[in-house]
C-alpha cells in the first residue's frame, strides 16, 4: 500500500496580538519531505507511527512537510496558503496513494480563513477521489466542523488534557487509517453539538473517569473511536465548542446514539470539570503556606491564562510582580516571553550584571515590565524541553537571577508553554531548590511537575486570554452555548 502522510498545525487565538507567519512555523518547527525527525512533536505523530509501521510492514511511505507554529494569533493567508499548497504539491505527486493519513491540530484560523483544516481536508479529496481514506489525528482544542468531518473517512483527538497521549493517538489513527486501506473496516463518522465550552481536565475528576469510560469503549459493538473534542475558547469562529465524535465500523444510527448519550452526560458534568483557581495574592499567600508544611518539595504556581500554549504572548508580569512584593526570595519563574532581553543576555554573556527591563512588551494586559539589576546565570543560543517524547525548543534563551534574592527566570525567544521540569535543569536551575516555582501553562505542566511538586495551586491573572467565555465578544459563533446562555437546548430548540 502508498500512504502520503504530512503535518500542518498551530492553533489560533483570535483574540491574540501575535500575528503567525512563515518564521514563526519556521523557528518552533519544520521539517521537509523525509526529514522529520525520528521523535515525534505534538501534532506530527503519524508520520513517526508511519515510519515505524513501514519497517515491519509491505509499507511505501511518502513524506509531506511537517511543520508546526507555537499558538498565536491569525495565520498570515499567504502562510497558510503557501504551506498548503506545498503539502497539496506534494500529495499531488505522490498519486496514486490508498490512504492519507495527517497530523493536524484542528484550530488554525488564517486571514480569510476560519477552517483551514476543512480547507485542506476538503482540497485533499477532491484530488484524491471518493475511494480513497482520509484519517487525522486532531487536539482536543480544536473545532470540529462539518467540513473536515465531509471530508474524512477518520477523525481522532487525543483523549487525556495534559496531552500525554498524543503519541498513542497518532498509532490509534494510523491503525484505523490502514485497517480502512486493507478493506477491513468502514468507518463512520458521527458528532454530537454538546452546545457548551468549558475547561476539562482529564488530571482531576469528573474527566478522568469520563475518559477512562470512553477509553473502555474503543473495540466492543463496532464502535472503533471515541473523542472528546473539548472546543477551544479562544477562537471567534461558527462552530467554537464542545462535542463528542464517535467513529463506528459501518453503523451510523450506533454512533449517532453513543456520541448523543455522551455528550449530555459531559454537559451535565460541566460545571464540575474546571480547576479551582485563585487569585495571584491568594495563590501566593497558599504556596507559602504549602512550602512551610512541605521543605522537601516546591510549591508550583500555574498561571494559568499568560500561557503561550493558548496563544498569548507569555510575557505577563502580574504573578512575578506581586511574588517580588512580597519578599518572597526563592522562585524559579518559566517562562517570560522577551527576545529583546534574551538579545542583551546573549549580547553582555554569563556571569554579566546588567540593568534589564523585561516582560510587559506585548499589551497593557500583561502587567508593568520589571526593571531590575540582574546577574546572568546562563545565556544559550538554543533551550529546550520535554514534552513526553518530543523535544521543544525554546529558542535563544537565558537564566537571569534578580540582584539580592535567588529569584531565576527563564526568558526565551519561542514563545512556549511549560511542559516538564527540565525546562529548568536544562538551563542550570534545580527546580528542587526553589520554594516556588512559577510556570505559563493551564494544565499541559501537570503530568511533568505533580511527581515533585507539594502542591499546585492554579491562579487567575490578567491576560490577552479570553477566559470568560460568557463575556467574550465572539461575533461569529452561530449557534446559543452555555455559558454564554443558561439553557442552550431551549434557545436552540432543541
Amino acid at each position: 500500500m502508498r500512504i502520503f502522510t504530512a503535518s500542518l498545525a498551530t492553533e489560533t487565538n483570535t483574540f491574540s496580538p501575535v500575528p503567525t507567519d512563515r518564521a514563526s512555523f519556521e523557528m518552533a518547527f519544520y521539517a521537509g519531505p523525509g526529514k522529520h525527525p525520528d521523535t515525534p512533536t505534538l501534532c506530527s505523530s503519524p508520520i513517526v507511527a508511519l515510519r515505524r509501521r513501514a519497517d515491519a510492514e509491505v509499507l511505501t511511505v511518502i513524506e509531506g512537510t511537517a511543520t508546526w507554529a507555537e499558538p498565536g494569533g491569525l495565520v498570515q493567508r499567504q502562510t497558510y496558503e503557501a504551506l498548503r499548497d506545498e503539502i497539496l504539491g506534494q500529495l499531488k505527486a505522490a498519486l496514486p496513494v490508498d490512504a492519507v493519513i495527517l497530523g493536524l491540530h484542528g484550530a488554525m484560523v488564517a486571514q480569510g480563513y476560519d477552517d483551514c483544516e476543512g480547507d485542506l481536508l476538503e482540497r485533499m479529496r477532491a484530488m484524491v477521489g471518493s475511494e480513497v481514506v482520509i484519517a487525522s489525528e486532531l487536539d482536543p482544542h480544536s473545532h470540529l466542523t462539518p467540513k473536515r468531518v465531509a471530508a474524512a473517512n477518520i477523525l481522532a483527538a487525543f483523549l487525556e488534557f495534559p496531552h500525554t497521549d498524543f503519541y498513542e493517538r497518532g498509532e490509534h489513527v494510523v491503525e484505523l487509517g490502514l485497517a480502512a486501506a486493507r478493506g477491513e473496516i468502514k468507518p463512520v463518522i458521527s458528532t454530537f453539538d454538546c452546545r457548551m465550552i468549558q475547561v476539562l481536565p482529564t488530571s482531576r475528576e469528573p474527566m478522568r473517569s469520563f475518559v477512562d469510560r470512553i477509553k473502555a469503549l474503543h473495540g466492543t459493538d463496532g464502535i472503533l473511536s471515541v473523542s472528546v473534542i473539548h472546543g477551544f475558547m479562544a477562537a471567534d469562529v461558527p462552530e467554537m465548542g464542545t462535542r463528542i465524535m464517535v467513529v463506528t465500523d459501518n453503523d451510523r444510527p450506533r454512533g449517532d446514539a453513543l456520541a448523543e448519550r455522551l455528550g449530555r452526560e459531559l454537559y451535565d458534568l460541566r460545571e464540575k470539570t474546571a480547576m479551582t483557581m485563585l487569585s495571584a495574592a491568594d495563590g501566593i499567600e497558599r504556596a507559602l503556606a504549602v512550602r512551610a508544611a512541605h521543605r522537601d518539595k516546591p510549591a508550583v504556581i500555574a498561571d494559568v491564562w499568560d500561557n503561550p500554549g493558548g496563544g498569548v504572548p507569555g510575557d505577563g508580569t502580574v504573578v512575578l510582580r506581586e511574588l517580588l512584593a512580597r519578599g518572597v526570595g526563592n522562585v524559579g519563574v518559566a517562562t517570560i516571553w522577551d527576545p529583546i532581553a534574551v538579545t542583551f543576555c546573549l549580547a553582555a554573556g554569563e556571569g554579566a550584571v546588567i540593568d534589564l527591563r523585561f516582560g510587559g512588551k506585548a499589551g497593557p494586559q500583561a502587567g508593568e515590565p520589571v526593571d531590575a539589576r540582574v546577574t546572568v546565570l546562563k545565556a544559550v543560543e538554543e533551550g529546550w524541553q520535554s514534552f513526553g517524547p518530543s523535544r521543544v525548543t525554546l529558542g535563544p534563551s537565558a537564566v537571569v537571577r534578580i540582584e539580592g534574592t535567588e529569584v531565576d527566570i527563564i526568558l526565551n525567544t519561542n514563545r512556549t508553554q511549560t511542559f516538564e521540569p527540565d525546562i529548568f535543569s536544562n538551563l542550570g536551575v534545580d527546580p528542587m531548590s526553589k520554594d516556588i516555582l512559577l510556570v505559563k501553562s493551564t494544565n499541559h505542566f501537570y503530568a511533568g511537575f505533580a511527581p515533585i511538586a507539594a502542591e499546585i495551586i492554579y491562579v487567575t491573572a490578567p491576560s490577552s486570554y479570553p477566559s470568560s467565555p460568557a463575556k467574550t465578544d465572539y461575533r461569529k459563533l452561530n449557534r446559543p452555548i452555555w455559558p454564554r446562555v443558561a439553557n442552550p437546548w431551549r434557545d436552540a430548540g432543541g
